[in-house]
């Protein structure tokens, strides 16, 4: 699967339930709340580069499918992972939460589940 290209995000679900539930500071759930970042991913075979740009900042994630890898997570803490491709997604499992990616029809889809939480993020391609 190509994950590669700007994608817009338009529609999140409960973003601020789950910030909250992975220790986020206040501060960073305010300001997150009313905002949809736009991701821009390289793919080059396995390896990925994502950045997820919003008026506040910028945040670069590089890794290789089946690597360990940091990664920076929304709540800007670092995490290790390693991410592994299954049937056309990116799963990404830490400590902290379970991420995954996968591209259905003309929308990627990132669910996102931290304990009982879980968020869902919708983009489309721009």
């Amino acid at each position: 699967m190509d994950f590669s290209g700007t994608w817009k995000v338009y529609s999140e679900e409960n973003l601020e339930e789950f910030l909250k539930v992975i220790g986020a500071p206040d501060m960073v759930v305010k300001m997150r709340k009313d905002v949809k970042p736009e991701l821009v991913i390289e793919q080059n075979g396995r390896d990925f580069t994502c950045t997820m740009k919003t008026p506040f900042c910028s945040r670069v994630n590089c890794f290789t499918v089946g690597k360990e890898s940091e990664i920076c997570a929304l709540d800007g803490r670092k995490v290790k992972c390693t991410v592994r491709e299954e049937d056309g997604k990116l799963i990404c499992e830490t400590s902290k939460f379970t991420s995954v990616r996968e591209i259905q029809g003309d929308e990627m889809i990132d669910t996102i589940t931290a304990g009982s939480v879980t968020f869902i993020s919708r983009s489309k391609r721009v």
